[in-house]
């Protein structure tokens, strides 16, 4: 007999989960900043950027968040 079971995907808050960590790159040129879990140092990257850079004034988000699967009961 087989039987079905559904699987879940969701963002992984577990006190043991990794860090979701967050990195800015310039839309301009593609220039990343480095990787970190804290807003600021990203904000400074940005800002040193554009002081160097007077013409880049587009930046896109990227976000590394842990996710996992985890299999449900039986389907009926």
């Amino acid at each position: 007999m087989l039987r079905y079971r559904n699987w879940t995907l969701e963002p992984d808050v577990e006190p043991d989960s990794e860090p979701t960590k967050f990195a800015m790159r310039c839309a301009v040129c593609r220039k990343k900043s480095p990787v970190s879990v804290e807003f600021e140092a990203l904000s400074r990257w940005v800002f040193h950027h554009v002081g160097r850079n007077p013409s880049h004034h587009s930046y896109q988000e990227i976000i590394v968040r842990p996710w996992r699967a985890w299999m449900g009961p039986m389907a009926r």
